[in-house]
């Protein structure tokens, strides 16, 4: 079959190709509803398909993205996946997504095969250990913006939550129901900016209201040994404050296997809220960060960057969600 043509739509909306050139690529606002609707028409009926190839090598751009995220299991990750992908769709473009599995030299080789694709730039939630690639991707101009994440010496510009103000909101609802030991529970800090603040935050707050600290902090079978082993000599706090959601996972079977029930036992507050912990028996307390909202600062950040936009280099911090649910002992009103 003969391939449709730009020229093909042309002729059968009786316009110019140059109109119809300025209906594809958006520029329409001055043009008539009649004209619009005989292009779109003429579209649809002869079932044209705009030369994407063409286009790129006109345009110097791929109409392609890259997203790399450190882990794909976080629910975090898959509503910014889902918030760029949407935003993407509303630009025309077209999404590759990649999942480092918290591996520097796999995400190194993700950034080396979108380079190579051409993609016209990447949003990365990075892993640590490529600071110097990514100092360098700045150093290039190439289109890169981070989310969740901060590396210090790539000039990024960087999408994530207000980390000190989610944990105080979770410690401040702890000391309002009459807690006065909490925990804290989160995967190894490294250098992952998030895990840092919010462990600093707690920390600084059990300083102010001079409270022991109780920190379970590794992978997850440290998690649930250290949990288990607090238990064992009667020093597991009435309290945790859970740092992710991959951490909650662990904390919830450590509660099953030692037989201890929230929130008669322990009460549990979780940063990030995730699609089960509204029906969990009882529906667990969380704060949530906006992660598609989020996403999508992200997503209109790197577009703009892509179409030559100043975007200064610098830190977005999103208000979390304090979400009351059943998770917590109301020691304060007994």
């Amino acid at each position: 079959m003969k391939r449709v043509t730009i020229n093909d739509v042309a002729q059968a909306a009786r316009v110019s190709k140059t109109t119809v050139s300025h209906y594809l690529n958006g520029r329409y606002a001055a043009m008539g509803a009649d004209t619009r609707e005989r292009i779109s028409s003429a579209v649809h009926d002869l079932n044209y398909q705009p030369n994407v190839v063409a286009r790129s090598l006109k345009d110097k751009k791929t109409m392609t993205i890259g997203i790399i995220v450190a882990n794909i299991l976080h629910s975090f990750s898959t509503q910014i996946i889902r918030a760029i992908e949407d935003y993407a769709r509303i630009m025309n473009y077209h999404v590759i997504v990649c999942n480092a599995d918290n591996d520097p030299y796999k995400e190194e080789d993700y950034i080396k095969m979108l380079r190579a694709k051409q993609v016209d730039g990447i949003v990365v939630i990075p892993t640590e250990g490529n600071a110097g690639l990514f100092t360098g991707l700045a150093a290039d101009g190439y289109p890169t913006v981070f989310v969740d994440r901060i590396i210090e010496d790539a000039p990024v510009p960087s999408f994530m939550l207000d980390n000190e103000t989610a944990v105080r909101e979770a410690f401040s609802h702890l000391m309002e129901k009459g807690h006065g030991a909490i925990g804290f529970v989160s995967q190894p800090l490294c250098e992952i900016a998030p895990r840092r603040e919010r462990l600093d935050m707690y920390r600084r707050l059990c300083r102010k209201n001079d409270m022991e600290t109780f920190e379970i902090i590794g992978e997850p079978d440290v998690v649930e040994g250290r949990i288990s082993r607090l238990a064992d000599e009667e020093k597991l706090p009435g309290a945790l404050i859970v740092s992710n959601d991959l951490a909650l996972f662990e904390v919830l079977k450590a509660l099953k296997r030692l037989g201890l029930a929230m929130p008669d036992d322990v009460s549990i507050i979780t940063i990030d809220d995730i699609a089960f912990a509204e029906f969990f028996n009882p529906a667990i307390t969380a704060v949530a960060q906006p992660a598609f909202s989020i996403g999508t600062e992200a997503a209109r950040s790197l577009f703009g960057i892509i179409n030559g936009e100043e975007h200064p280099v610098s830190i977005h911090r999103f208000t979390p969600e304090l979400i009351i649910r059943e998770s917590v002992k109301d020691y304060a009103n007994e």
